[in-house]
């Protein structure tokens, strides 16, 4: 099955420049390699994998990388072939590697760990690489690898009714690969504790494990929820502030969880406020402690904070009197307001409504989007056009 992604990597080659594949651990990194291997329809010799989360390269070392370009000229591959370096964050010294090597031949990167994105990485290379994150499969993909035929979906109302169905699904497994195929709930538990472990806990003092399962797990039970460091602190037992920033940065470093900041025109400010935060997949809040009919809510939100993530967009949350779940910002300005819940209903409706509309207002728009389950509605509120759309058409946009 084809990833999203692929098509935006293939059209990345003629620029010459390295490309960086980013993404949370098993998300299907490795599968996009061979994707666009297949795609090229690259024959032998003209192509090197190199996966460093092979046991066979553990001892690697910043002497051995000279070692794969002495292999490609021995065996006489073609001077500018491809180069597919799986998991590279697991070699010590591969940025300089890359930045000598990288006019000669055609790159891609993957890697588990956002600090391949950093300003650092970047310097190192002069500025010249391409970044790509990848996520578990979105909606989309999911219902492309259930086989439902999507070319005529909005017309179709017995696809429709598949999708409704999925739908279900989907906010209950999420969307990793192999969990999706393999369907045991066990493949996410082992996931969770793997990345736990070897992109978080192995950076810190052996005494803090436990501070650090209570903080992951914290967040797991609270998705969608405003967190602060104080708070954090004084749950997790640990006096110094610093440490609980520094463990928050390394679970959202390792792709496990994002934060998005409370809008304001100073930076200064947005990092004085509590931050939302969200998981990047559904599958692991429901696997790991959460349940769905808790605060379905909750869960629809974290869906839509995950797909504003994949599709690039910039987003905040808005909190004054009263609370807009996203204000999402091109340029210099916010150009949606976007409030999500279960169910619009008389009890609620005010509530969602005036934390829309205040941000509407703010930022002078004149349509707000109350994203649903599965309500389709439209109407004007104090002049502004408001939108409800079940969350399963939003997400096939």
């Amino acid at each position: 099955m084809k990833r999203e992604l692929l098509t935006k990597a293939l059209k990345l080659i003629p620029l010459k420049l390295p490309i960086i594949i980013t993404g949370v651990r098993r998300c299907g990194k490795s599968t996009l390699l061979k994707l666009i291997k297949d795609e090229l329809k690259l024959k032998e010799k003209s192509y090197l994998y190199v996966n460093f989360n092979d046991e066979m390269l553990t001892e690697f070392s910043i002497e051995d990388f000279q070692k794969i370009l002495d292999f490609l000229n021995e065996q006489e591959y073609s001077e500018d072939c491809f180069l597919f370096i799986d998991e590279i964050q697991e070699a010590n010294g591969w940025e300089k590697w890359i930045d000598r090597i990288k006019q000669n031949y055609k790159i891609f990167i993957t890697g588990s760990n956002s600090k391949l994105l950093s300003k650092e990485i970047s310097t190192i290379l002069t500025g010249r690489s391409v970044n790509l994150n990848l996520t578990p499969f979105c909606f989309r993909e999911f219902l492309t690898f259930k086989n439902i035929n999507l070319d005529n979906w909005k017309l179709d109302l017995k696809v429709q009714s598949k999708i409704r169905a999925e739908l279900k699904e989907f906010l209950e497994i999420g969307g990793f690969p192999k969990r999706v195929i393999s369907k045991q709930r066990i493949v996410l538990s082992e996931l969770y504790e793997n990345i736990l472990y070897r992109d978080i806990i192995s950076r810190f003092n052996k005494n803090i494990t436990k501070s650090i399962k209570e903080i992951s797990a914290y967040l797991l039970l609270n998705p969608s929820s405003l967190t602060s460091l104080r708070a954090l602190s004084k749950m997790a037992e640990i006096k110094n502030i610093s440490t609980v920033k520094s463990i928050l940065d390394s679970l959202e470093s390792s792709f496990l969880f994002f934060f998005i900041n409370k809008f304001d025109y100073s930076i200064r400010k947005q990092t004085q406020n509590p931050r939302k935060v969200y998981c990047i997949d559904n599958g692991f809040i429901s696997t790991l402690g959460f349940r769905i009919s808790e605060d379905k809510g909750k869960i629809l939100e974290n869906i839509v904070a995950i797909e504003l993530k994949r599709r690039g967009k910039e987003m905040f949350y808005h909190s004054e009197k009263n609370e807009c779940d996203f204000v999402v910002k091109e340029g210099a300005k916010i150009i949606q307001a976007i409030q999500v819940c279960s169910d619009l209903t008389k009890e609620n409706k005010e509530r969602e409504l005036n934390g829309l509309s205040e941000a509407m207002k703010k930022f002078k728009l004149k349509k707000g989007l109350i994203l649903t389950y599965d309500q389709n509605d439209e109407f004007k509120s104090k002049d502004k056009l408001i939108k409800v759309i079940p969350l399963w058409k939003w997400l096939l946009e």
